[in-house]
């Protein structure tokens, strides 16, 4: 066999069989020192330490930052699920409450009523709920929900409980089907005959929206040689009115002053009934002419 000759200016070369054997030789040596020593595995462990553990760690805590995460998100849609819940709750007691109050105020507005209804036993009446009134803060002119179908006429007598008395409200002056509507005896053009009721002194009373923003209404021609008159005194209708029916509450006399003529007083009238808060009435179903008859 001739000699490998490196020619000068030729690139060394190793045949493929002489590579290949001395790769085979190389693996099969560190194959056998990898089984019988630790050689390798030491500096492997080492390398894995540095490279694989960090890693783990890191994995280790993201995933346990997810738990926490979804733990949270959890108890977060459950505490939702549980405040909405608590929510309708609270909007169907906060319902039954106000359904509960309303019902509590007809009954004593209905006891009221029955109250007043015991008053004046001598008339037959019939109960309304009041359904439009015209604009401002009292009650001077309204519409109530019966008419001509349930035996209303013009000029009946109105009426409502308040507190531990009730009293006049004002009349009819116009009756539809189905509807009334009332003057009271507030309204600047409302003119009522009254009488002392501890006396039987005349006087006439007159509303007066302006004062009555204090609560009060007028009367005035009561005669300066009539009885005492203390505040307080109660004033009725009077038997001489062409409109309204004798003995019903009107109110309560409050100040008293002579007037420039010396001859009669006048003053101011506390109204027995709240014009202010008013949704039942009574309307007494005979009318004056009739009683008169």
């Amino acid at each position: 066999m001739s000699p490998i000759v490196k020619q000068k200016g030729e690139r060394f070369s190793l045949p493929g069989k002489y590579l290949l054997f001395i790769l085979t030789v190389l693996c099969t040596v560190m194959m056998l020192m990898t089984f019988s020593t630790d050689i390798f595995n030491r500096p492997l462990n080492t390398l894995m330490g540095y490279l694989v553990v960090p890693f783990q760690r890191g994995i280790s805590s993201v995933g346990g930052w997810l738990s926490t995460r979804s733990e949270e998100l959890a108890q977060i849609r459950a505490l939702l699920e549980e405040n909405e819940a608590l929510k309708e709750q609270v909007n169907e007691l906060t319902l039954e409450n106000t359904r509960l109050q309303q019902d509590r105020y007809e009954l004593n507005s209905l006891r009221e009523l029955y109250k007043l209804d015991g008053q004046y036993e001598e008339y037959e009446k019939v109960a309304a709920r009041i359904i439009a009134r015209d604009s401002g803060n009292w009650y001077h002119t309204f519409t109530i929900d019966k008419g001509m179908e349930d035996g209303l006429k013009v000029d009946m007598n109105v009426i409502a409980g308040s507190g531990s008395e009730g009293g006049l409200v004002g009349r009819i002056v116009s009756v539809g089907p189905n509807w009334a509507k009332v003057v009271s005896i507030i309204s600047d053009n409302s003119n009522v005959s009254g009488q002392m009721l501890a006396t039987g002194d005349k006087l006439i009373v007159s509303g007066d929206l302006e004062l009555m923003q204090n609560g009060k209404i007028r009367f005035s021609q009561l005669l300066d040689s009539a009885g005492a008159v203390v505040s307080g005194d109660k004033i009725v209708t009077s038997d001489i009115s062409d409109k309204y029916l004798p003995g019903i509450l009107i109110g309560y006399i409050g100040d008293v002053e002579l007037d420039s003529n010396k001859l009669t007083k006048s003053g101011t009238v506390t109204p027995a009934v709240d014009f202010e808060h008013l949704d039942e009435v009574l309307i007494i179903l005979t009318l004056k002419q009739s009683v008169e008859e």
